[in-house]
């Protein structure tokens, strides 16, 4: 069974940084398209990065600059560096496999305010 825990969020200021991180278990980790994705009240949940197995990245254009999507195949963990940060990244912060619509985990709250 695919668990994914999410931890890492908080508040912070505007301009400030904060660094996500996502543990999973029951897969092959070395080798899964992974990503991260957000929802805030009232929106869709979105998309704003994946990773392949091999390291190939991708952003979406909101986030694009800013955040940096990473692994360590050794602690079977994503993490999310998020730079700059605008009170629009405001959200809950998810992570899954990639195209899973599946196995959601609780998510972590970033609040991004002065």
């Amino acid at each position: 069974q695919v668990q994914l825990v999410e931890s890492g969020g908080g508040l912070v200021q505007p301009g400030g940084s904060l660094r996500l991180s996502c543990q999973v278990s029951g897969i092959t980790f070395r080798t899964a398209f992974l990503g991260w994705y957000r929802q805030a009240p009232g929106d869709q949940r979105e998309s704003i990065a994946a990773i392949t197995g091999i390291g190939s990245t991708s952003y979406s254009d909101s986030v694009k600059g800013r955040f940096t999507i990473s692994r360590d195949n050794a602690k079977s963990t994503v993490y999310l560096q998020m730079n700059n940060l605008k009170p629009e990244d405001s959200a809950v912060y998810y992570c899954n496999i990639v195209r899973s619509n599946r196995n959601w985990g609780q998510g972590t709250q970033v609040t991004v305010s002065s």
